[in-house]
């Protein structure tokens, strides 16, 4: 069969779970969109019959390019990465987040931080073998290593990651009461009730882009998000609880535009990381159907 006679219902059979290693790989779902769109045109240019197994040609093919544009991105730049969140998931509350493709396995912002301070041969060899299985023999010739090597970076970013993934065990129910719990709090500037709730070494990142709640800060410690909290408490009445990335969030809404994400990593019972979108451009560019109206 010739490549002009490969059906593009095969690509598309695979497409969310192309989309969803990109999104592991990039943390950014324009850019995980252009990626399956590259292995789409690669495939195109590819005698079909040299394809044994499609799923796994084009995972290796989307873990290329994404290996690609991780590598450009830590070329270009030149400073400390600002305080950035990357792109969220957001779905509503009532929602199962089994049911979406791209939350499979679940990904919070938390690890997608994290996941940002690897190098990308450490990002690759982790989010391919840990999060979608794909063994070491595989991983190995994507980077132009051994599998041993491949295994040993993999190896190397579970060590960085430890902990961070946690909260996806936790029951859902008792993290939703958590957040009812800090929502009600702030809503009520019950600074003490904020304290329950928090880790004591709790982390708050806030990417305000270009927006009104600029600049973008970093703050570490209960009393000093505590503190950040005092400032942002009067919009609590605007939040409505949504799942971000699966897990308890809310959406800030005004004029009925999107104001600002927040999003949690909760473990036993304490929020341990809150990160709050605020850029409007990027806020623009998610997909909140029914989620403002």
């Amino acid at each position: 069969m010739d490549t002009t006679d490969w059906p593009a219902a095969e690509f598309q059979a695979h497409r969310a779970h192309l989309r969803a290693v990109a999104y592991r790989m990039l943390g950014s779902l324009t850019e995980a969109d252009d990626a399956v769109q590259e292995a789409w045109l690669r495939l195109t240019r590819t005698d079909a019959g040299d394809v044994r197994n499609l799923r796994a040609w084009l995972t290796t093919v989307v873990s290329r390019v994404c290996l690609d544009m991780l590598r450009t991105r830590m070329a270009r730049r030149e400073d400390p990465l600002d305080v950035h969140v990357p792109d969220p998931v957001v779905t509503s509350a009532a929602d199962d987040p089994e049911q979406h493709a791209l939350l499979a396995d679940s990904v919070g912002l938390a690890l997608l931080v994290v996941l940002d301070t690897l190098s990308p041969a450490e990002r690759l060899a982790f989010v391919l073998h840990d999060i979608f299985a794909v063994p070491f023999e595989q991983i190995g010739p994507v980077l132009d290593r051994s599998p041993a090597a491949a295994k040993q970076l993999a190896s190397r970013a579970r060590h960085r990651l430890a902990g961070t993934t946690a909260s996806a065990a936790a029951d859902p129910a008792r993290q939703r009461a958590v957040a009812a719990a800090f929502l009600a709090a702030a809503r009520g500037e019950d600074f003490e009730g904020l304290l329950a709730v928090l880790d004591p070494d709790v982390v708050l990142r806030a990417d305000a882009g270009a927006g009104p709640l600029g600049p973008s800060r970093l703050v570490r410690g209960a009393p000093e998000v505590i503190a950040t909290a005092r400032l942002f408490s009067p919009l609590a009445r605007f939040a409505r609880p949504v799942l971000v990335n699966g897990a308890p969030g809310f959406l800030i809404v005004r004029g009925g535009q999107p104001f600002a994400l927040i999003g949690m990593a909760i473990r036993d019972d304490k929020i341990t990381e809150i990160d709050i979108l605020a850029d409007p451009h990027r806020l623009s560019q998610l997909d909140l159907t029914g989620l403002i109206d």
